[in-house]
């Protein structure tokens, strides 16, 4: 889901998941804790706000398995609540996730209907700014508290029946993906390389990933575009295995952030220290390996470190 980059050729899955995760041990990082107890301090500087009314609201797209979907009981699960629930806990409040279609979820919040956004966000420079692709100005912006890297991954029918490899291979063809994606913006791009090159590329913009996998499956489009964990995870669930495959390795990518308006520095500064104590309780790397997403662990929490 969101995401800009410097190439779109794509990298193997490591390159890709390593240059990232530099982004993660260079850039600056936020909320570190005084000397005692770190949790203590954390909740302790927790905005009032949060603490008053005991929660902290996040929005949330439920429907990216396995980073947010609903399980059996209806309830959110996956990468993100339980991470977003484990943040809960070193605070001493309770979550509540708010489902947000995608696209609405940094207007949204914005408008102040929850505290945070969190659902597969990516930190990218044009959300921080809040521009548009001509670089026009279209709001206030937000910061991000990064968290987690996932590379873009190509998904296509069992036994790659078109021969894709990379996005070049995607000229002359039919793509689907999520709108207002980091896919939206990545094929938006690969567009103009294949017109340019004499063999126009088909996006189909869909308002779920679901629908997107679906158009795959049925042939209505020859390729998917999806983040990785996402990716990964519909290969092996559909149809046991029987019905994707995951092709050309992993483009590069800016780490998935927490979204926070940017006037809510203190609440930034907190959780970004509360990632980090999660990190370092070892909580974290178990919450990844149950999702079977732990090739996209960060080494720390950073603010505003994507590109």
């Amino acid at each position: 889901m969101p995401h800009l980059r410097h190439a779109l050729r794509p990298v193997p899955a490591g390159a890709a998941l390593a240059a990232a995760g530099a982004l993660l041990l260079t850039g600056c990082g936020g909320g570190q804790a005084a000397p005692g107890d770190p949790v203590k301090d954390l909740r302790g500087r927790l905005p009032k706000a949060q603490r008053s009314a005991g929660a902290l609201r996040v929005g949330m797209d439920v429907n990216y398995a396995p980073v947010e979907f609903r399980g059996p009981d209806g309830k959110p699960t996956g990468l993100d609540p339980d991470l977003a629930a484990a943040l809960g806990r070193i605070l001493d409040v309770r979550v509540e996730f708010v489902d947000t279609p995608f696209d609405k979820l940094v207007p949204n919040l914005q408008a102040k209907q929850y505290d945070v956004a969190m659902s597969a966000l990516s930190d990218t420079r044009r959300r921080r700014d809040a521009v548009d692709e001509s670089g026009k100005p279209t709001g206030p912006g937000v910061d991000f508290v990064d968290y987690f890297i996932a590379g873009t991954s190509i998904v296509v029918p069992k036994g790659n029946p078109k021969g894709i490899r990379s996005l070049d291979d995607l000229c002359g063809k039919t793509v689907a993906f999520q709108q207002g994606t980091t896919q939206d913006e990545i094929v938006t791009r690969q567009v103009g390389v294949c017109t340019r090159a004499g063999r126009p590329l088909t996006p189909h913009k869909l308002d779920s990933d679901t629908k997107a996998l679906a158009e795959v499956a049925s042939g209505a489009a020859a390729a998917g575009l999806n983040d990785y964990p996402v990716a990964a995870y519909a290969v092996k669930t559909t149809e046991g295995g029987a019905r994707f495959e995951v092709t050309g390795g992993q483009s590069t990518s800016n780490p998935y952030g927490i979204a926070v308006r940017k006037d809510d520095g203190p609440l930034r500064d907190v959780l970004a220290g509360a990632i980090d104590q999660l990190i370092r309780s070892g909580e974290y790397d178990k919450i990844l390996a149950k999702w079977n997403v732990g090739a996209g662990a960060a080494q720390n929490a950073v603010v505003n470190g994507g590109i």
